[in-house]
């Protein structure tokens, strides 16, 4: 495969039991098949101490602000997202095989963000309750709103309905 910032030629390298790309003597990127990133993602896991001390060349420059090809799938440009809710990592992510792409140092901040994925869990949660709650309550409260307005009006049908008409039987539910 190759190297999607550098156009190195990437090398397989087995770290216990999953095997990563390497830019060996490049641009020192890493290229995780799906779920395997997970495997390495935290300090308490050995098998990622390996990883950060990928040899890079000094003399290649990378453009990060540039999209980036998938170094696995043909004719595909990877996404760029956030790793964690933190916002401080921007990772390269292929939509079609699901593959990561990190570049130099970018394992060693994942790994520094957070000491479990219990702590990751807390962050985002954290995060999307900050964000998102106001509007969430207040869409709660128009859909409630709605349901009694709906409900009131439903009251207002019994009324004026024949009496063969047995709530909740109709086709058109209001009661």
């Amino acid at each position: 495969m190759k190297c999607p910032a550098c156009d190195n030629r990437l090398e397989q390298m087995k770290v216990e039991d999953i095997v990563v790309d390497v830019c060996t003597n490049g641009c020192g990127g890493l290229w995780f098949d799906p779920y395997e990133l997970k495997r390495v993602d935290e300090k308490h896991e050995a098998a990622g101490e390996i990883l950060l001390q990928i040899k890079k060349n000094p003399a290649i420059s990378v453009d990060y602000s540039k999209q980036r090809p998938c170094p696995h799938c043909e004719d595909q440009i990877m996404m760029k997202h956030f790793m964690s809710a933190k916002q401080e990592v921007e990772v390269d992510e292929c939509a079609n095989c699901g593959g990561i792409w990190l570049d130099a140092g970018e394992l060693g901040q994942i790994r520094d963000q957070f000491t479990t994925e219990v702590d990751r869990e807390r962050a985002a949660e954290s995060y999307f309750s900050e964000t998102f709650d106001k509007e969430l309550e207040k869409m709660l409260e128009q859909g409630e709103k709605n349901a009694k307005r709906a409900h009131n009006i439903a009251k207002i049908f019994r009324f004026i309905c024949p009496s063969y008409y047995i709530p909740g039987k109709q086709k058109w539910g209001a009661f």
